[in-house]
């Protein structure tokens, strides 16, 4: 059965761009892309001191549990260079996954919706270009009324 999926992605050490498209590249056969917002620069979050990352968000179709995704997710961040680092600190990608269909799972591996994904800027404006109605499972607000309750000041269209 195919599931419903959104992902956020990040980047802000290398070529943060070529990071991006090398990611969404890198994602079938496991996921298969079905809409992918622009890209957009955005001031780093939890910790300043780093540079700016470009950010995107997608949705998809898998077949994979959502630990088996989060598992692949995680694989596919390490062969595309992630290293192990600080908290919220610098990352040649990061993969975050936001939705999966309805669900709303709290696991020690896993919390579905993301559990900030609502706080996050970065995270809603590209998202709300390619999923403005999807209503949030557990807040029941749309990702349209989430990104009106944050300060998306600091979200740049990039390119």
């Amino acid at each position: 059965m195919d599931h419903t999926i959104y992902l956020a992605l990040g980047s802000n050490l290398g070529d943060r761009s070529a990071n991006l498209k090398a990611a969404v590249a890198s994602l079938p056969p496991d996921v298969t892309v079905l809409a992918e917002s622009p890209v957009y620069e955005t001031k780093p979050w939890g910790l300043a001191d780093q540079p700016d990352f470009l950010n995107l968000a997608l949705e998809g179709k898998t077949q994979l549990t959502p630990l088996a995704l989060l598992a692949r997710l995680k694989r596919l961040e390490t062969q595309l260079g992630r290293r192990p680092s600080v908290r919220y600190g610098p990352r040649l990608i990061d993969l975050d996954i936001l939705f999966y269909d309805a669900l709303v799972a709290n696991t020690p591996q896993l919390t579905i919706p993301h559990p900030r994904l609502h706080e996050r800027a970065f995270v809603l404006v590209p998202l709300a270009d390619i999923a403005p109605d999807f209503i949030h499972p557990a807040l029941g607000k749309s990702v349209r009324e989430l990104l009106a309750g944050v300060d998306a000041g600091g979200v740049k269209r990039y390119g």
